[in-house]
C-alpha cells in the first residue's frame, strides 16, 4: 500500500514537472517571438514600392530608423528624378540646422561636420552672408525668418511684415510646422499666415495678440523656409500671405522638409533646370507628392540651384547651376546622436 502511494507520487511529480517544462519552453519560445517582433524595425515610411525604391546602395551603413527612396514616376506627364530620405527623429539621430557665415555647398557641409553623418539638404533661403530663414539647433538660434521686406505699393516702396512658414523639433523630437515671427520674447506661432499680399496696404506688425491665435513656439530645432505647402494633412500653400515668389508656377529644383503622422521627418529633393535631366517641379506638384508619401506637414525650402541632397557622402540629384552644388548659407544635416 505504501510502495503503491509512492508510485502514484512519484509519477504525479513526473507528469507535474513535464507540464512545468513544456510551459515553461512555450512561455520561452512566446518570449522569442517577441522579442524578435519588437526588434524587427518597422518601416520609416510606407511608401509605393511600384513609385518609390529603396536606394540600399546609399544605405549600407545607416542604422536603424533611416532610408532613402529614388522615384522616376512622372508628375503631370513631366519625367522626375526625386529623392526622399525619411528618419524617426526619436532613435539615436540628430536633426541639425546649421548655419554658416561663408556659404558652402551642401556637400561642404556634411564632409565637414564631425561625427557620423547620414545625410544633408540644403536649408532656406539666403543673400550674400546672412540667412532670409530661421536657423535654431538645441535653443541656440542662429538666424531669424525674414522679419520685413519691401514691396512696391502705389509706385512706393513699402515695408511688409510676413508671418513665414517653418519646421521645428521640440525637446521630445516631436515636429510640427507653423508660420512664424520672431518677438523680443521669443518666436511666436500663428494658426493662420498673416493676410498680407502684394499691391495691397500692409497688415500690422505681428504681436503676441495678431494674427490672432498667436502662442510662443517652444522648438528645440527648426529650419524656416517659405512658403507653407502642406498643413493638417492638406495642401495649403501661402505664397501669396508669404510674400515669397519663387518661380512657385514653374517647372524647376525644389527641396523642401515635412513630417508624417507617425512623427518621422521627411526630407526632398527634385531635380530640375538641367538641359538634358528632369525639368523640375511647380511648388503645388511639391506639395502634392508630399501630400501623397504621407505628410502632415510640409514647407519649401530654398530651391533651384541651390536644390541638393547629398546622402552618405554622395550627390543625389544634379545640380541645376552648370557649375554644380550652389554655396548657401544654411543646410540641415542628419546625423547620429
Amino acid at each position: 500500500m505504501i510502495h503503491k502511494f509512492l508510485l502514484n507520487s512519484i509519477l504525479i511529480a513526473v507528469i507535474l514537472l513535464q507540464s512545468a517544462c513544456n510551459k515553461k519552453e512555450e512561455v520561452g519560445l512566446y518570449s522569442i517571438y517577441q522579442l524578435d517582433k519588437y526588434k524587427t524595425p518597422k518601416p520609416v515610411i510606407d511608401l509605393d514600392t511600384t513609385v518609390w525604391q529603396k536606394q540600399q546602395g546609399l544605405m549600407s551603413t545607416f542604422p536603424k530608423g533611416i532610408a532613402v527612396y529614388k522615384s522616376n514616376q512622372a508628375v503631370n506627364g513631366k519625367a522626375t528624378n526625386m529623392y526622399i530620405l525619411a528618419f524617426n527623429p526619436k532613435l539615436n539621430l540628430e536633426f541639425k540646422p546649421i548655419m554658416s557665415t561663408t556659404a558652402k555647398t551642401p556637400s561642404t557641409f556634411f564632409s565637414e561636420e564631425a561625427g557620423e553623418v547620414y545625410a544633408c539638404i540644403n536649408g532656406g533661403f539666403f543673400g550674400t552672408g546672412a540667412s532670409y530663414s530661421l536657423v535654431l539647433f538645441n535653443g541656440l538660434k542662429s538666424a531669424d525668418n525674414i522679419k520685413s521686406l519691401n514691396r512696391t505699393l502705389g509706385g512706393v516702396s513699402t515695408p511688409y511684415y510676413p508671418t513665414r512658414a517653418a519646421f521645428g523639433l521640440n525637446k521630445e523630437n516631436k515636429p510640427s510646422v507653423s508660420w512664424i515671427y520672431t518677438l523680443s520674447n521669443g518666436v511666436y506661432a500663428y494658426p493662420q499666415p498673416s493676410p498680407n499680399e502684394e499691391g495691397k496696404a500692409p497688415q500690422a506688425v505681428p504681436t503676441a495678440s495678431f494674427p490672432v491665435g498667436g502662442s510662443l513656439w517652444e522648438q528645440n530645432s527648426a529650419i524656416g523656409g517659405s512658403p507653407m505647402l502642406v498643413k493638417d494633412s492638406s495642401v495649403n500653400i501661402t505664397d501669396v500671405q508669404e510674400l515669397i515668389a519663387v518661380d512657385n508656377t514653374s517647372s524647376r529644383a525644389r527641396s523642401a522638409i515635412g513630417y508624417l503622422k507617425n512623427g518621422n521627418v521627411v526630407l526632398f529633393a527634385a531635380e530640375g533646370g538641367n538641359k538634358d535631366g528632369a525639368p523640375g517641379l511647380t511648388l503645388k506638384e511639391v506639395a502634392q507628392v508630399m501630400l501623397q508619401v504621407g505628410c502632415v506637414g510640409a514647407v519649401n525650402l530654398d530651391g533651384g540651384g541651390s536644390s541638393s541632397m547629398v546622402v552618405d557622402g554622395v550627390t543625389t540629384i544634379k545640380p541645376s547651376d552648370v557649375a554644380g552644388e550652389r554655396k548657401v548659407v544654411s543646410a540641415v544635416l542628419v546625423k547620429k546622436r
